[in-house]
């Protein structure tokens, strides 16, 4: 069993994550702002940090750190102040985190870094399918994933094996993307963004556990690795179906102008079209078990409590 430094466990993800990885035996440390009062399942144990610096005796003598922690890039108006956050949580902190590894002795580092990206690496490309190989797009996020891989891939001058996980938009009953769309569909007020035609990658959240799990102890996993449902939707086909779901109509488009009036730049992250396959995760016989919308859904808002 292998012991696995964990930031961001108390996120959405986290949350499913940890119970995840102390099922299967492993011992779990946890980075928290507030290590006292981390709510963390029995096993888990809990590590001070500031968001950004972790200190090298936290990573000492673990096989694997998964770094997911991240300020939300839809948690509030693009301010400047907000976009700087949204830079600091990830690529600062991915920075201060080889750093911190680097500060150990050969034989105390980790031996494997997996770190969260994002499939904001793409630029907006229509129907073309989008695989790792790919350049990264222009402008705020893209630019951030690609500062945000960059600063996790120099951990492999470390000899450290390094894994980025392109992560499409999680669907988690609990909150994220569907949780926000949830309260307007239920209400009848539910409708595609734009002209609905854009690319939209997702992953159901159990299956993101998994693949985070199996990148994480599958020396096969090296480099970025998009993760993402081996099947993604138009807009229009995610309303079509969500409302399908929960039984309700959808009749309510989103205009782009008002999402550009409302989000600025970042308005190209819900209008833009990432038709993203997770070429990788397939390769090395990665089984989606949530390879389709529907079910998926249905899984979520049907078969759950």
């Amino acid at each position: 069993m292998a012991e696995i430094v964990v930031t961001g466990g108390t996120g959405l993800v986290g949350r499913h994550l940890l119970p995840r990885l102390l099922e299967a035996g492993h011992g779990v440390r946890v980075a928290s702002r507030r290590p006292d009062a981390a709510a963390l399942p029995d096993g888990a144990r809990a590590l001070g940090w500031d968001g950004v610096q972790l200190p090298s005796e936290a990573l000492a003598r673990s096989d694997a750190v998964i770094h997911l922690a991240g300020e939300p890039v839809f948690g509030g108006l693009p301010s400047a102040a907000r976009r700087a956050k949204i830079v600091e949580s990830r690529v600062d902190s991915t920075q201060a985190l080889v750093q911190a590894i680097a500060a150990l002795p050969e034989e105390q580092r980790p031996g494997t870094l997996v770190c969260a990206s994002a499939v904001g690496y793409y630029a907006s490309s229509g129907d073309r399918e989008l695989v790792e190989g790919e350049a990264p797009g222009s402008g705020f996020l893209a630019e951030v994933c690609r500062r945000w891989e960059a600063a996790a891939q120099s951990a492999e001058s470390l000899g450290i094996r390094r894994v980025s996980l392109r992560i499409g938009i999680v669907l988690a009953r609990e909150g994220g993307a569907l949780g926000a769309m949830l309260t307007p569909f239920r209400l009848g007020l539910g409708g595609r963004l734009g002209d609905g035609q854009q690319w939209v990658p997702w992953i159901h959240v159990d299956d993101l556990v998994s693949l985070i799990a199996e990148a994480c102890l599958d020396p096969r996993y090296t480099g970025p690795v998009n993760a993402c449902a081996p099947e993604p939707v138009r807009n229009a086909e995610l309303t079509r179906v969500l409302a399908a779901v929960l039984r309700r109509p959808a009749r309510l488009p989103v205009p782009a102008f008002a999402l550009r009036a409302l989000l600025g730049e970042l308005a190209t992250e819900v209008l833009g079209s990432r038709r993203v396959l997770p070429e990788r995760a397939l390769s090395y016989g990665f089984d989606f078990r949530f390879g389709e919308l529907e079910p998926a859904l249905r899984d979520l808002l049907v078969a759950g409590p």
